[in-house]
This record gives structure tokens, sequence and C-alpha cells, in this order.
């Protein structure tokens, strides 16, 4: 197996909306916003190469939207999905699977695109299984007015109507064997049943931290985006993880995180903290 980062894109978020109750004054140490209020985030995925399964996690935004809706997240820089998968000398039809964590649209925008005569949408990855999870879906594709506008349905329901549509069982808070070396923790604070991938890969357990913990800035337990529906389950569940993860010496890939691809977590007398940050293949080569 072999799994290689991708960086599909970079935007921006109002860097109070993704600290919530935090101060300005204390996040911008570790998330410096410009004279907008907005910070610097990425949409990382991973792809992992396994035998004869080349299996995406997550897509990025994608390039369908509107100019206007575009001009709300700025985004910059030349990542792209497509054009980093070239460079890893891979097209959009070896890709065999698209493991969506969950389905607001600056994970699962790059999955869908206009047709050729731009008439209607179709799937980015013609060869791929989607995979979702059952209840994932259902709040996704009846969202509630707080997340309406990162439920888009040009997104979300292109992936059914194509057939390429599966869903992942969930059997409790966390499934075994999923996918070839990979389990998956369920998490509701952000929102309904989101997918947190563990991989496990030369002898660690990576993790895919999707939006549970977007960056290193976010450890600190209060550290809670104003997005997630239900963020007092997100402190629970946050509590839960980050002991494990210092515990167990997981390797998180953050998905957000503009600077920092992979981190490592300490316990401390002030609970956990960061340990070390790193590029992926300073660790995995």
């Amino acid at each position: 197996m072999k799994i290689y980062p991708l960086n599909t894109g970079n935007f921006k978020l109002d860097g109070g909306a993704m600290f919530g109750v935090v101060p300005k004054s204390i996040w911008q140490r570790s998330n410096p916003a410009d004279e907008n209020n907005m910070c610097d985030w990425s949409m990382r995925s991973l792809l992992i190469e396994d035998g004869d399964r080349l299996t995406l996690i997550d897509t990025g935004i994608g390039d369908k939207q509107s100019e206007k809706f575009f001009s709300h997240y700025y985004l910059h820089g030349t990542d792209s999905l497509e054009g980093n998968l070239a460079k890893l000398g891979f097209g959009i039809s070896d890709i065999t699977d698209v493991f969506l964590t969950h389905l607001h649209f600056d994970h699962c925008g790059g999955a869908i695109k206009w047709n050729k005569e731009r008439t209607g949408f179709e799937p980015v990855f013609p060869n791929a299984i989607y995979w979702s999870t059952e209840n994932h879906w259902k709040w996704a594709t009846e969202p509630n007015p707080r997340e309406k506008a990162s439920f888009l349905s040009e997104n979300i329901l292109p992936i059914q109507e194509s057939g390429q549509l599966q869903f992942i069982t969930r059997t409790g808070n966390y499934t075994t064997d999923v996918m070839p070396n990979m389990d998956v923790l369920f998490v509701d604070g952000h929102t309904e049943s989101m997918m947190i991938p563990h991989i496990h890969y030369k002898g660690k357990t990576l993790v895919f931290m999707a939006d549970l913990l977007p960056s290193v800035g976010h450890i600190p337990l209060a550290y809670v985006m104003g997005y997630d529906t239900r963020p007092l389950i997100t402190l629970t569940e946050k509590e839960a993880f980050l002991k494990n993860g210092a515990d167990n010496e997981f390797v998180l890939f953050l998905e957000h995180d503009s600077v920092n691809e992979c981190c490592t977590l300490q316990s401390t007398e002030k609970g956990v903290r960061l340990k070390d940050a790193f590029r992926f293949d300073e660790l995995f080569g």
C-alpha cells in the first residue's frame, strides 16, 4: 500500500466562524487573519493505492459553482485535484473508490462536474464507487436551515443518480474493516455521522481528521468551530479522540491546516496538546 497527500486547493473562511467562542486575540496567534477577518485554509485529500484499488478521501470544492459563490471563499493558489493527480501519474479514470467523510461543499464539490453540454451534472470519476453513509446522506438531502448552504444538491444528488453511490454501514461509533487497512470513527457533533478514517500504514495509525480537527490551532478542547451543529457533542467526541490519539501515538492528517499536513499529540497538565507538526513525507517518505 502507498499513500499520497494531495492538495485540491486553498480557500479562506472567517476566523470567528472557524474558532467559535474563542476570542480573536487568542486564535489569531496560530491562524492570523487578513483585513476581512478571513484565514487561509487548505482542502487536502488522501490518495490510497492498494493493489488494484485507488481510493480518494474527499475531493475539495470543485470548479462548477458560480463566480459569485466562489467569491465568498477567496480561492487562491495553483493546486487542483486533477492537476495534482496528474503529477502523481494518475488520471480521473484510475480512481476506483471515492470516500466522502461528509457532504459539505468543501469536501465533496470536486466529486461532481458539469456534463459536456453544461445541461446537467455527472461524476468526475466515472469508474469509482462513491462511499457515504445512510444516516449522513439522509441528513444532507433533507438539510436543516443551519447547514442548508453547505449541502448543495448539485454536489450530492448526481452521485445517487449515477448509480455509483454505496453506503458504509454504521455499527456504533467505530466500524472496522470498511476498506482494506481502514476503520472508521463516526462522529455527530460537526454534522450527522461524519466519518473519520483510521488507516493502518507502515506500523502507524494515520487518521484523516476531516472537520473533527481542522488544524493544529484547534487542538485545545474548547476550540470548536461555529459551524458545528452540536458543539457540546463535539466537545465530548473531541476529548475522547484526543486522549486516544495521544495515548496511541496516532498520526493526524489535517485536511484544512494551511501550514501543517500532519501532527502528533501529547498529554500535558493542561490537557492534550500538540507534540510535533510535520509534512507527511517527513515521516512516511
